[in-house]
């Protein structure tokens, strides 16, 4: 005994497209999970390594270009322009609205940079209790590169009179509020408690969801279960079997 196929026409001329499009939906998946792997491993890398001067990521990695330092833990020195900062809108660790406290720091070079020093409840947006942790005089700042996200077309207008924000994009906070030689980035502070208790700083999350060995199983596995009603098929027509 020997196996033998007869495929029919139709049914093949169906199964050879849709069969290249899921391996194809597969394989794209691992080459994501790879991607998605090494930009963790970066992440982590960053999170953990001794902070360094701004000024020598900088000098890696062109402010323009600022994509490839995120994430990373620097230092920086000069001067919280209070009074002039902006109120984040989000939400807390315990998933509670909170605003965070964004604050202009002109640094010695000249440029201003944005740093979020981290959350007040909601509540005390207008109470002088949080400005107890104002920091004055020359300082330096251990905290988190982060990229900035452009506000989208959903994203709440600016309250300019109140200081209210929905975004943390240095570029749209210039414009608004007259920010001026702007870094194209943020900075989100470390943990070191202020005085008085807040803003509470340390509030860098990582929520990059890492699916993608699922999805490429689903995939390869409706590959393997479209050739197997491909076989099925002819199988049952006598035209798959052994002889």
């Amino acid at each position: 005994m020997r196996p033998y196929f007869k495929p029919l026409l139709v049914p093949t001329l169906w199964l050879i497209p849709l069969l290249a499009i899921l391996i194809g939906l597969g394989t794209w998946q691992i080459q994501r999970l790879h991607w998605k792997l090494d930009l963790l491993a970066k992440i982590h890398t960053g999170l953990t390594s001794a902070p360094v001067p701004l000024r020598d990521v900088l000098s890696v990695y062109h402010a323009d270009h600022i994509t490839a330092a995120d994430y990373r833990r620097v230092t920086v020195r000069g001067l919280f322009e209070n009074g002039e900062e902006v109120f984040f809108f989000t939400t807390g660790p315990d998933g509670d609205p909170v605003y965070h406290v964004v604050t202009p720091f002109l640094m010695e070079d000249g440029h201003t940079l944005l740093i979020d020093r981290g959350y007040i409840p909601m509540e005390m947006l207008n109470s002088p209790a949080w400005k107890a942790g104002d920091l004055n005089g020359q300082r330096t700042v251990v905290g988190i590169i982060r990229k900035p996200g452009a506000p989208g077309w959903f994203t709440p207008p600016i309250d300019k009179a109140k200081r209210i924000v929905h975004t943390r994009d240095p570029e749209t906070l210039a414009k608004t509020f007259g920010f001026k030689n702007i870094y194209p980035m943020f900075l989100e502070a470390d943990a070191t408690p202020n005085p008085g208790g807040w803003p509470v700083g340390g509030v860098t999350v990582v929520d990059l969801p890492n699916n993608h060995l699922q999805y490429a199983i689903t995939w390869f596995g409706l590959a393997l279960g479209l050739l197997a009603v491909y076989l099925s098929y002819h199988a049952s027509k006598g035209r798959l079997g052994l002889q």
